[in-house]
Formats: C-alpha cells, structure tokens, sequence
C-alpha cells in the first residue's frame, strides 16, 4: 500500500502497471487500433475545454450524489465493462467490484469479462451493469438476459460498435493470445516479469467464464474461445434488434457506441433508456471523434431525461466536471482503474478511484460549485482548435 500512496494520478498508476506486466499483456491493455490516433484524442480532446469558476460561493459542502441507469452513485462516476480482468490481476473482477462497492460506485462487468455473472452478483451488492451483445446466435443473448434477471443485474449496456473486431496491431506484434501462451519474442518479457509470470500461468486458467460453456455445444469441432466470440459477431444488426433486447429485458438499458445525436435519438426510440457516448476506447475505428466532443450535440437532441454517459479518455476528476458542464449523466472509465488492478489488485483499483474522487471533489470546490446539479454550460468554454 505504501508504494500505491506514491501514486500521485492515474499516469502514475499506469507506469506501475507497465512495471509490473510483461510487455504483451501490459500493451493490451495500453493500446489501440491503426495509428491509435483515436486512443491519443480521447485524452487530449479534454484540454481543449477551459472551466470557468464561480467565486465567493459557499463550497463548505458540496453534493455530489446522482443516478445512473436508474441506480445509485456517490458521485457521477461508474465503472465501464472490460474483458479478460485475470490477465492483469489473479483476483480479477471481484477485486475491481469490491473497490467500487467501497466507493459507492455502479460496476459493470463485461460479457467477456473473467467472473461468471452469477459469481459477481454474490460478491457486489451495488448496482451491476451487464454488457451483451446481441450475437448471430439470439439463443445466447436470451440466456444472457435471463440469467442477468435471475441474478439482479440493474441494467444492460449494449455494445454496439464492434461489428468486427478493431485492428489492434500492438497485440498482433505481440502474438497475444488467450491463455497467453510462451513464445520465442514473447519470452523474455515473461521471464523479467516473474511477480506476474508465475502467479498468472500457474493459477485459475483464463477464460471467457460467462461463455466458455456454449462452445462444445455449439462448435461442429474444435474452437478457441476466440474463435467463437470473433465468429458471434453480427454484422447484419439494426435498430429492430435493440428493439427486441428492450423488449426482452423491460429494464435500464444504454446502447454503447453511440457516437451521433441521430443514432442517439434511435436509441431512444427502439426502447434505450440512454447511451454510453464511446469509440471503444480508440480500439475499434481509428479516427473516429472523442467522446467529450459529442456529449454537447447528443445532450441538445435528447433533451434532459436519457442518460448521457461519456466513456473514453476520463484521466482527471476534473474530466468528469467538464463532461457534466457539457451535459452528460456521468462519465465511465476502463483504462483507469485496468492500471490499478494491475499495479495493486484490488488497493490499485481503490487507489485510482481514491486519487480520481479528490480530484472532482477539489475542482467542484475550486470551480466554486456545491451541488453538481448546480453544474452549467456556462461554467465551460471551448477553445479553438487553431
């Protein structure tokens, strides 16, 4: 814990998880898709935003309590779906749910996440989020519906941006593979990473837990799990599928990928309840826009009642301020608290949503703000791109 507390910001975070992973798994986490240019503007599109303070207001307390997909949170934060949490800690998604139930925080676990959905729902008494897909085989999704229902699962987050899967070439230079597997480049890295190393390829085997069990039904031979998640993807999606989840669910439910104020406004129409305004992390179309760029457009053509939930590029608290200014709900991060997990377990995770919770706090004090219901376009300008 002493080496966390020497973690001053998330940058810090991720120099300790880059330490402490071996290359291969440490760029997947890190990296993007093409030229990651996309990855690179989810961050700095938040430095062309100036917050305008307030002065001589009473901040002596401050309210920072919201809603989201119709739960709880302490302050307008929530944790996005990441798959394959084993890779970077053995404790894996339970030590990330864990932090967040400390922090009063909606988690979501991903579809392709390492903890079966029944397992995490035993765990974390908070307000869970489950990612789905809607994949060629509906069979599946019903059975995803069904047991997210049975389990008390608060909401569905629809990703809707992966049609096929982003060209993410720092893992395809790397071989990465699931289980990770030993190779003549990936060797040495493994090997100078032995605190990683002998935990990771000795303990619980990787795995797809919420999926791995379709694939001998499914497969007419041998397949990875891999392969049979790449093979599920739908191209042929429309907008009558999320109609049909809607209907199937009858809960909270945001469609994840939205990036336009038209496809924002389908959303609303086939049955969402709001949107998770994301580019998947700048891993799937590289130059596509940065998140925060759309919250303002997406906001005017939804009017005040969808959750608007900006996902990508969140480093600072004071990120989430400016996000809110804009007119988002809350923001969702990935990458974040993927660093912590990774350089401490479940402390690193705890560490990051600590370091990130000052943060807002500190620049809601500063920005002369006491109640985020307060927050205002005003309190937000934009500065030229030239």
């Amino acid at each position: 814990m002493k080496r966390l507390e020497r973690a001053y910001n998330i940058a810090d975070l991720r120099l300790m998880a880059r330490r402490r992973l071996p290359r291969p798994i440490f760029d997947y986490i890190d990296g993007g898709a093409d030229d990651e240019v996309t990855l690179a503007r989810n961050m700095s599109a938040f430095s062309r935003y100036e917050l305008v303070p307030d002065v001589l207001v009473d901040v002596s307390r401050i309210r920072t309590e919201t809603r989201m997909f119709g739960q709880p949170a302490a302050w307008p934060l929530m944790l996005s779906p990441t798959g394959l949490n084993r890779m970077f800690h053995g404790d894996a998604e339970l030590a990330v749910a864990r932090a967040a139930a400390r922090h009063g925080l909606p988690y979501g676990l991903s579809t392709l996440g390492t903890t079966r959905l029944e397992d995490l729902a035993k765990a974390f008494g908070g307000p869970k989020i489950f990612q789905i897909y809607i994949f060629k085989d509906r069979g599946l999704t019903a059975e995803f519906v069904a047991r997210c229902k049975a389990a008390g699962f608060h909401g569905l987050a629809l990703t809707v941006d992966t049609p096929v899967a982003g060209n993410r070439e720092r893992d395809r230079v790397n071989g990465l593979a699931v289980p990770p597997r030993l190779t003549l480049r990936s060797m040495l890295s493994y090997a100078r990473h032995p605190g990683w190393s002998i935990p990771a390829l000795s303990a619980a085997r990787f795995d797809f837990a919420n999926v791995s069990h379709r694939v001998d039904a499914l497969a007419d031979g041998p397949m990875s799990l891999f392969d049979y998640i790449g093979g599920q993807f739908d191209r042929t999606l429309t907008w009558r599928d999320v109609e049909w989840l809607a209907a199937e669910w009858g809960g909270p439910l945001s469609i994840k990928g939205v990036m336009t104020p038209q496809d924002a406004k389908h959303a609303i129409a086939a049955g969402a309840t709001g949107v998770m305004i994301s580019n998947h992390g700048g891993r799937q179309l590289d130059g596509a826009p940065a998140p925060i760029d759309q919250v303002a457009p997406i906001r005017e053509a939804l009017g005040d009642g969808p959750d608007v939930i900006c996902d990508g590029g969140i480093r600072r608290g004071s990120d989430v301020v400016k996000a809110l200014a804009l007119g988002a709900t809350g923001c969702s991060i990935g990458r974040p608290y993927l660093f912590g997990l990774a350089a401490g377990g479940e402390a690193g995770v705890d560490r990051a949503l600590t370091l990130l919770r000052e943060e807002f706090d500190r620049t809601m004090v500063l920005a002369g703000i006491a109640d985020i219901g307060e927050i205002q376009p005003r309190h937000i300008r934009g500065i030229s791109r030239g």
